[in-house]
């Protein structure tokens, strides 16, 4: 028989009163709070990143291919497609390649192995920018139009898409429909089938293309919707007197997204010509990235923060316990007792104020997470955060790791309070009593 326990055991159900028995609960309460709020906090960055993430590349692809010409302005050096690489792209699967070996995420100097990515290519689109001025007859707007053709997965794009349909563009007739922003749409008073001017500007000329608003879309990602339109690629070529195989750019879509760099370096050192640029959209649009970046450094703090809360909470209950429980102590010594003993009844005191807390720690974080996921209680200004609605993921290793970590740190942290068990000597407590 586990003597230790069968005490704890026996000591939990005496039925404590008054003091001791209300800081019990509040410990329990304390440290389910702060796990309810780890989980909570991982699964709304989780959300974050990953969302806001898919916004991102859903828009603009993974990988772009560009002239190595262009410029950071808006005018893009046009490049043929009608070429071997374009063709082979899409055929890219699995590759392998030499990757630094890491022990606990840091890499080991001169030690690497052989691994294959996750996936490939998924697929590939054609588009081209252009610069102009939307004039709707009172208003006037500066926007970049961007057209693309007959290989654009519109499929990808419809989740963005909030009124209307998309343009057709694989008609023989060029179409003059185009897509603009929620934003865009009420600064300017438009509503679907507004016919509208755009002003062009290429090599000192002006020019004047009619559209008629088709479609409405909305990413919540403030940076494009106030100045992307959409509109038929094949507009675009004719006032900037391309031919009809001539893109700006190539938008590369992938499997999986751990396969990004080793992709896009593959990509640009052996399928393309000397001509054009390979770069990943972190690369082309690092705010986003750089700002979801800090919502990790976020997580960390409040993760630690939580447990450290948990430490103190555990700390601090164990010594009340073991000062509540002196007068047993002193008894369990004069009898012959350990100190070792003594420490694993309080430890095991610990361990189920512990299960408890994380019991109903987890069932809270996971309960909000979920009612936040299905009724979307909690909005946001999409202005500021990219979307309307906090967003929350869960992830079962993550809830896992939360209570694994938390359970190890906290049962190692309890060694330090039982230490004051040592320091008891039980013809002084007796002496007294």
């Amino acid at each position: 028989m586990n003597t230790e326990k069968f005490i704890a055991k026996r000591v939990e159900s005496s039925h404590e009163v008054g003091f001791t028995r209300v800081i019990v609960k509040i410990s329990i309460a304390a440290l389910a709070l702060s796990i309810a709020v780890m989980i909570i906090a991982s699964s709304v960055v989780l959300g974050f990143k990953n969302q806001v993430t898919e916004k991102v590349f859903g828009f603009w692809g993974h990988i772009h291919i560009t002239d190595n010409q262009i410029s950071r302005s808006f005018e893009q050096v046009p490049f043929s497609i009608n070429e071997a690489y374009y063709e082979q792209l899409p055929n890219i699967e699995y590759l392998s390649y030499e990757k630094q070996v890491e022990v606990l995420g840091s890499p080991v100097e001169g030690k690497y192995e052989s691994v294959n990515t996750k996936g490939g290519v998924d697929f590939i689109q054609s588009y081209a920018n252009a610069p102009g001025i939307l004039n709707t007859g009172d208003a006037w707007e500066a926007i970049v139009v961007k057209g693309v053709s007959s290989d654009y997965n519109w499929e990808h794009f419809s989740q963005f898409i909030t009124e209307g349909t998309a343009i057709s563009t694989s008609e023989d007739i060029t179409s003059s429909g185009m897509l603009i922003s929620t934003t865009t749409a009420r600064r300017l008073q438009l509503k679907l089938g507004d016919k509208f001017i755009i002003h062009f500007i290429h090599d000192g000329d002006t020019f004047k293309r009619r559209f008629e608003l088709t479609g409405i879309y909305n990413t919540g990602l403030a940076e494009y919707d106030k100045r992307i339109v959409i509109a038929d690629i094949r507009k675009i070529r004719q006032f900037l007197k391309w031919e009809d195989d001539q893109v700006g750019g190539v938008e590369i879509f992938i499997d999986d997204l751990d396969d990004l760099d080793v992709l896009t370096e593959y990509i640009y050192q052996n399928e393309l010509p000397i001509n054009l640029y390979a770069q990943t959209i972190r690369e082309k649009s690092p705010e986003i990235f750089e700002w979801l970046s800090l919502i990790s450094i976020n997580e960390y703090v409040v993760l630690g923060l939580m447990l450290a809360v948990c430490l103190i909470n555990m700390i601090t209950v164990l010594l009340i316990l073991i000062l509540d429980r002196i007068k047993m102590i002193g008894i369990l010594k004069s009898i012959g007792a350990k100190n070792w003993m003594i420490r694993k009844i309080f430890f095991y005191k610990a361990l189920n104020i512990l299960w408890k807390g994380l019991l109903f720690g987890t069932a809270i974080g996971v309960g909000l997470c979920l009612l936040q996921k299905y009724t979307g209680l909690v909005k946001l200004d999409e202005a500021n955060y990219y979307l309307a609605v906090a967003p929350v993921e869960l992830n079962v290793w993550r809830i896992v790791l939360v209570n694994i970590a938390a359970t190890f740190l906290i049962m190692l942290f309890a060694i330090l309070p039982t230490w004051l068990v040592t320091k008891i000597s039980p013809s002084k407590v007796l002496r007294f009593d």
